[in-house]
């Protein structure tokens, strides 16, 4: 093993292999950065350059530039409190508060540092462990991954929010929106109210942009505040070496989350998904004191970030030895594979072993070095946390939508991010918890295949006594255990909170009363189905209306509490929709359908742009100069870098449709 790790280090060091892993590393921390794109778009824009490479170099490259996405993902949930990636969800909960208080710097240099220590170490894990790998991975069957999947919902579900009733009701709605479309059993749709997007699915990434980032941005439009709600100048510490210094005084933490995230990332279709959030209860429920997570606690930060990229190289593992690619980004290296000539299996632990030992060796290397880079980078990001909200939002937008757009090149998409923006601002102001809902979607598939497995091959619930599952079930109440133990503290604190913090039920009720609504209708609308297929919608709709019903017991218990400090049921529910900012939110969204209606009729070039400029001269109340100079930049951006560059399909609008004989065709491709 000794020999195939040095040799597999030789072909790594090699000039050709080096540079291009530098050149994928750059490429990486660019498409981390944007939304829409991820290491899976990076991998399959440079597929095409591997052609005729030798295997390391051109693994150099494609490896250079996954990697290097996990780690400049930290970048926007950091900044900006939107995760780009499922992965993403779990550092946002303490790494957006470090933002606000102005320690963004602390935050993203406490982020690079784990996630370098997370490559390394999780390599390191990864490579002494191979022998023991393949029978531990064949022991995860379609009953163990189902429970693991749960084991995930039910973390994300207990950490993200105040109510764990809460949290798991939206997580059954998460489920119930991954449950939107074909099923894999039979041809009969679901949920799809006649439209022809909602055939395949429900498209994650708008869903993710929407429930995330818009209700960011919203706010700081309507509070009219930077990221941070400090100046610069008042700012105290909080920078990039005490992010180091938060690392390393953490090492052990750092290391067990990525020995964590090395683990799980073995298992097919699971490990991004979840493991941010595995470890970040492990970071939590293994602390003496979780009171500060989820306001600012820097190990809320360096949990996830470590096993994010830790998991990298054990993701590769089920795709070499067993051809069995767990997301699209491993889909196109196992397709990479095959196209140079490799073939997937046992050979690539035995004859090949100095090879994949070498993928190995280039996901820590470029973990260290986009670490390097991002690292370079780091003070002048940070300074993006005091830019004033009216020139943030307006460039936040631009990549929202066109990141939203990146998914289906569906006006869908669109109306899609639009719809999730609004009913996350709602939750928002709420207290309701986001991250479960789009974790459920991420996993609903692969939660459904493997249900339906697991019922078809034990002919019933039998698999419930396998020891595997059993032992992720102790988990799960052991996770839904303490959670309730730490909520138990919450009243006193939010006592203590500022009133904008405290629950607001005038907001809270009515989405408990959707979401019932919604469970009974879903529920109802199942049972013609056939077995197969109604099956895991049964279940959902009854868990989730079951939830709503506690959700909704607590949510009136608390009007009636609000209720006691005003004289009418009116001026009640007036003090909730002011500290909601529901006047103001309703005239944000009102620009973002506008921008809707006016793709269709001048397209998206124009729309987009003219939103841009509208919305910084007269809601940011800036000059006619700046504000067309901004729609400009905005227009040059969606021509030269997701035209030109991404070929991407553009919506036809109605206009453009009309002047298609009328005006040259390249003339039409500029403004259409």
């Amino acid at each position: 093993m000794l020999e195939a790790a040095l040799s597999g280090l030789s072909l790594v060091l090699q000039w050709q292999a080096l540079l291009f892993l530098v050149l994928g590393v750059l490429i990486g921390i660019w498409m981390g950065a944007v939304p829409g794109l991820g290491g899976a778009v990076g991998l399959v824009l440079l597929l095409p350059f591997t052609f005729g490479m030798d295997p390391v170099p051109a693994f150099a490259l494609l490896l250079g530039s996954w990697a290097a996405t996990s780690t400049s993902g930290a970048i926007a949930s950091v900044l900006l409190g939107i995760p780009f990636t499922a992965a993403a969800q779990a550092t946002i909960l303490d790494g957006y508060p470090l933002a606000k208080q102005g320690q963004a710097a602390r935050a993203m240099g406490a982020a690079f540092t784990s996630s370098a220590i997370g490559g390394v170490f999780g390599a390191l894990a990864l490579a002494i462990s191979l022998p023991l790998i393949l029978p531990v991975i064949r022991s995860f069957q379609a009953p163990e991954t189902f429970m693991l999947g749960m084991l995930g919902l039910t973390m994300v579900s207990a950490l993200s929010g105040r109510s764990i009733s809460k949290g798991l009701a939206a997580a059954a709605l998460g489920l119930l929106l991954a449950l939107i479309g074909f099923p894999a059993a039979q041809a009969i749709p679901r949920y799809t109210f006649g439209t022809l997007y909602l055939l395949d699915e429900l498209p994650v990434i708008p869903v993710l942009l929407g429930l995330f980032g818009i209700p960011e941005i919203m706010e700081l439009a309507i509070k009219r505040v930077s990221i941070s709600r400090v100046s610069e100048q008042q700012t105290e510490g909080g920078g990039l070496l005490d992010g180091v210094r938060d690392a390393l005084r953490e090492w052990n933490l750092v290391l067990r989350c990525s020995v964590i995230g090395t683990y799980i990332g073995m298992i097919p279709g699971l490990g991004a998904s979840i493991v941010g959030w595995v470890t970040y209860g492990h970071a939590m429920q293994s602390s003496k004191d979780s009171s500060k997570f989820g306001a600012g606690d820097i190990r809320g930060v360096l949990a996830p970030e470590a096993a994010n990229n830790a998991l990298r190289g054990g993701a590769l593992i089920p795709t070499l030895s067993m051809g069995i690619p767990g997301s699209v980004g491993t889909a196109v290296l196992l397709g990479a594979l095959i196209m140079l000539g490799l073939r997937p299996g046992t050979s690539m632990l035995s004859d090949n072993l100095d090879v994949t030992l070498s993928m190995v060796w280039q996901i820590a290397l470029a973990s260290v070095l986009a670490t390097l880079v991002l690292f370079a980078m780091a003070r002048y990001l940070s300074r993006i946390a005091f830019i004033p909200s009216d020139l943030l939002v307006p460039g936040v937008l631009l990549f929202i939508f066109m990141g939203a757009w990146l998914s289906t090149a569906s006006i869908g998409d669109w109306v899609s991010c639009t719809l999730f923006g609004a009913l996350g601002f709602a939750m928002k102001r709420g207290d309701w918890p986001r991250p479960p809902i789009v974790l459920a979607l991420v996993l609903g598939g692969i939660l459904e295949s493997s249900f339906q497995i697991s019922m078809r091959i034990h002919r019933g619930v039998g698999w419930l006594s396998r020891p595997i599952v059993i032992v992720i079930l102790l988990i799960i109440a052991t996770s839904i255990f303490m959670g309730w133990r730490r909520q138990r503290k919450l009243p006193a604190r939010l006592m203590e909170a500022s009133k904008e913090d405290r629950p607001n039920p005038v907001i809270s009720l009515p989405i408990t009363l959707l979401l019932l609504c919604l469970f009974i209708w879903a529920g109802l609308q199942s049972l013609p189905w056939p077995l197969s297929v109604r099956q895991l919608p049964v279940l959902v709709a009854t868990i989730g209306g079951g939830l709503s019903l506690l959700a909704l017991l607590q949510d009136s218990k608390n009007l009636l509490s609000a209720r006691s400090s005003f004289d009418t049921w009116r001026a009640t529910v007036a003090d909730g929709a002011q500290r909601a900012m529901l006047p103001q939110a309703a005239l944000f969204l009102g620009y973002l359908a506008g921008l809707i209606l006016v793709t269709t009729v001048l397209g998206m070039k124009i729309a987009l742009p003219l939103l841009l400029t509208l919305y910084l001269r007269f809601w940011g109340q800036r000059s006619i100069r700046l504000s067309l100079s901004y729609g400009i930049a905005a227009w040059i951006v969606i021509v030269g870098f997701y035209d030109h560059i991404l070929n991407l399909t553009f919506y036809p609008s109605w206009l453009g449709m009309q002047l298609q004989s009328e005006v040259p065709g390249e003339w039409l491709r500029w403004l259409f």
